[in-house]
């Protein structure tokens, strides 16, 4: 169905532009269109790399030239005329649909595909505010845009690209290659973010360092945490033997020394086909202070994803596993993994968010004017999000000693002795509700140094000091 419906969309712009009649298969056109070939001339001189890229891809070898893909209607806020014809800067997933119909669809029901929803939340604030100033002047902001958030955060999660006139994109926008990026067209995300350049390459979407570009730092180590396991270390020992660039791409079929990212998170496997919807296959989401349900997340995005289960991704996930794992190995690991998670929640992560909203209304305002906002912030934000993906991906140094060490040290000696100054600061206000505030907090804190989980901090003989010599 998606085959014939790209075959019409192609039949009609060889038609409409002059060219011949497609036949064969149906991403392919019998000739490069007219338009194209002026393109091609004109920059093999201009942008030789451009054109050298694309001279390598599989849209060259299909005849699907620049026209193809920067053709824009009239109704397009960024098309303007170049060289007589209709043109547009971007690329956007519509675009792309012309012919990627499935892949669109499932990538744009995808978490990725909202990254650039990050506009106004936390993160963004921190940039934009804590970070920044409004020293970036552009058209599209007159009164200044922070430019720690523009090169930093709306470099991966994307920013909603503004045109300013006669399709110009304003500069704080463009460039811009982050996956959640708002097109102008409306559509939301960027499938150059992974298929980057003009190769447009699957091999290079399926290699780690891709997905390393973002999915990296204090933050969320992924490539990190993948370079230190042995997938990693397998994939690096063996990367001559993984056949990056066969067109049928099937662990256990077309490669089987190690696994990548896209293998693990959407590439095909002798029971799935290739998904463009990375959270298909995760049984937690471990952004949040607190890790959710899959289905969670997605519900509060409104994507189809909010009626697919979680248990119903691990069992995705399952099958990737048992391409290399037995079952008892798999059910073992995710035994561990859920072990983790509850840890890090039962111990750290719930009783931190609960002594959190008691102390509000003896913190500093705003938001990130004291230290504990920022001991807090990181300890879920960083540490803990360490700790969650270190196990999630069986890296145990992050799990360990970049995660749910660091969560402990800061837990016990910058959370806990920060909120027990603001009971000190609060017991003497002469705001009643600030004095309530501190009555309850410390009755909190001292609530929970005497649940199993902490009792430790009871036992003045600890044998954990080192002995004198």
């Amino acid at each position: 169905m998606v085959k014939q419906a790209c075959f019409r969309v192609l039949c009609a712009l060889v038609v409409m532009t002059g060219g011949g009649v497609p036949c064969g298969h149906a991403y392919t056109l019998k000739v490069l269109s007219q338009e194209s070939q002026r393109c091609a001339e004109c920059h093999k001189k201009t942008s030789p790399s451009i054109h050298a890229q694309w001279g390598s891809s599989k849209h060259y070898g299909a005849n699907v030239g620049c026209y193809e893909c920067h053709r824009a209607e009239a109704r397009d806020s960024d098309a303007f005329m170049h060289e007589g014809k209709l043109i547009a800067t971007i690329v956007s997933p519509r675009d792309c649909a012309r012919c990627h119909e499935n892949e669109v669809r499932e990538f744009i029901g995808s978490r990725h595909a909202k990254a650039g929803r990050i506009i106004g939340s936390i993160d963004n604030t921190l940039a934009e505010v804590v970070q920044g100033n409004k020293k970036f002047i552009t058209p599209a902001f007159p009164d200044g845009i922070a430019a720690s958030a523009v090169s930093g955060c709306w470099q991966c999660h994307g920013s909603e690209v503004k045109v300013v006139a006669e399709g110009k994109l304003d500069p704080a926008t463009w460039p811009n290659a982050g996956i959640g990026r708002i097109n102008p067209d409306g559509s939301e995300g960027s499938c150059r973010a992974c298929h980057a350049g003009h190769t447009f390459s699957a091999s290079q979407a399926r290699h780690p360092d891709t997905c390393g570009k973002c999915h990296l730092g204090p933050d969320h180590p992924q490539l990190e945490i993948y370079n230190q396991s042995k997938h990693g270390n397998m994939f690096r020992i063996n990367v001559d033997k993984m056949n990056l660039d066969n067109a049928k791409w099937i662990v256990g079929e077309d490669y089987s020394v190690a696994p990548t990212c896209a293998t693990c998170h959407m590439s095909a496997t002798p029971m799935q086909p290739v998904s463009h919807d990375v959270g298909m296959r995760i049984s937690w989401n471990n952004r949040p202070p607190v890790s959710i349900r899959p289905e969670v997340a997605d519900a509060e995005y409104k994507l189809k994803g909010a009626s697919v289960p979680w248990q119903e991704r691990r069992e995705n996930m399952q099958d990737v596993c048992r391409s290399c794992h037995g079952q008892a190995w798999v059910t073992s690991f995710y035994l561990q993994y859920d072990a983790l998670i509850d840890l890090y929640h039962e111990k750290f992560a719930l009783p931190g968010f609960e002594l959190m909203k008691i102390a509000e209304p003896l913190i500093e305002k705003p938001r990130f004017s004291s230290k504990v906002d920022f001991i807090w912030y990181e300890l879920w934000h960083h540490e803990g999000r360490r700790a969650r993906h270190g196990v999630s991906m069986m890296g145990p140094d992050y799990t360990h000693w970049h995660g749910t060490y660091e969560v402990a040290k800061h837990f016990y000696t910058g959370l806990l002795p920060e909120l027990r100054k603001l009971v000190d600061k609060g017991m003497q206000s002469s705001v009643p509700a600030e004095r309530n505030a501190a009555v309850q907090l410390q009755k909190k804190i001292d609530e929970l140094i005497k649940t199993d989980n902490h009792t430790w901090l009871q036992d003045t003989n600890s044998s954990t000091r080192p002995k004198k010599p």
